[in-house]
């Protein structure tokens, strides 16, 4: 479930997408990112940003720009520390004397076995983090931002990274990369968490939702429907997975080598990364156990 090419807006313009809603598109369009981070502009005279983006003196700029006569940037809000992200809040920060709002740090939210993981050595999850990133204000989950005229509640959705929250502004909910359009959302240990992120679409999918807007892609549409294709298809490589173990034990290297046969070589190291993802949530589940401790090259087997 790939999203149309008609998606392809100028870099650098705030559109309008609702009223007191604008998007401003980054500059760094990449096979990651598509094309370019999405940048949100909340309200009518106190402005909330909504994932400044990365550190790019153009978007910078477009952002300030976008700001009228009788409106002040009074919150910049980060949903997550990748590095497509978080790196500008700090520079629009220092132009504007907004604070800054996010989770937390690069580490906090991280699962117990993500940060056993880590100790062990892993390293590296697919996009790059943000290392410098603090916030001024920690925010918590279930916590009300309040802004003149505008309340956004704070959904922390932990599996894209730990840190990562969603943002619901009355029946519109900004998504950032755990739901996007484009593409299923990466979950790349150790900084992704295939567990926390199956429980935050399970969380999102309870509410009624009218609108997604993501980190990248178009606004979605059908809040619902693209909640159960990312569940059925995460349900769908589970079973893959299984399968491929009845046949023999292995590690996620050579699981990914069984399953993604049609794939490149080039973009195998990727598709071991989503195989280990889903043998850490099925090492929770109690269907699958490796011998020895669980590592990216343990070896694994299915529980009879």
């Amino acid at each position: 479930m790939q999203a149309p090419d008609n998606f392809n807006p100028p870099a650098g313009v705030a559109v309008d997408l609702q009223p007191g809603l604008r998007r401003i598109l980054a500059p760094n369009p990449s096979p990651m990112t598509y094309r370019g981070t999405n940048t949100y502009l909340l309200g009518d005279e106190d402005i909330a940003v909504i994932d400044p983006g990365p550190e790019n003196e153009a978007h910078l700029n477009a952002i300030l720009n976008a700001v009228t006569p009788g409106q002040r940037i009074s919150h910049i809000i980060v949903t997550h520390t990748h590095l497509d992200h978080s790196p500008l809040a700090a520079p629009l920060a220092a132009r504007t004397g907004a604070a800054i709002y996010a989770f937390g740090g690069p580490e906090a939210g991280r699962s117990e076995v993500m940060t056993r993981l880590v100790a062990q050595g892993m390293t590296g999850g697919g996009e790059g983090i943000d290392l410098a990133f603090r916030p001024d204000v920690e925010l918590a989950d279930g916590e009300v931002i309040d802004g003149d005229g505008w309340q956004l509640e704070v959904i922390h959705t932990p599996g894209h990274l730990g840190n990562h929250i969603a943002l619901g502004w009355q029946d519109t909910c900004f998504t950032a990369d755990h739901v996007m359009g484009w593409a299923s959302s990466l979950v790349s240990p150790p900084d992704g968490d295939l567990t926390d992120f199956m429980a935050a679409c399970h969380r999102l999918r309870a509410r009624n939702w009218s609108v997604f807007h993501a980190g990248h892609g178009a606004p979605i549409t059908d809040p619902a429907g693209r909640l159960e294709w990312l569940i059925k298809h995460r349900q769908s490589r589970e079973a893959q997975i299984l399968s491929a173990l009845e046949q023999a034990e292995g590690t996620a290297r050579q699981l990914a080598e069984r399953i993604y046969i049609e794939t490149p070589v080039a973009l195998l190291p990727a598709a071991e990364r989503n195989v280990f993802a889903h043998l850490v949530d099925l090492n929770g589940k109690n269907m699958v156990l490796p011998r020895g401790e669980i590592s990216a090259t343990a070896v694994f087997h299915r529980v009879a």
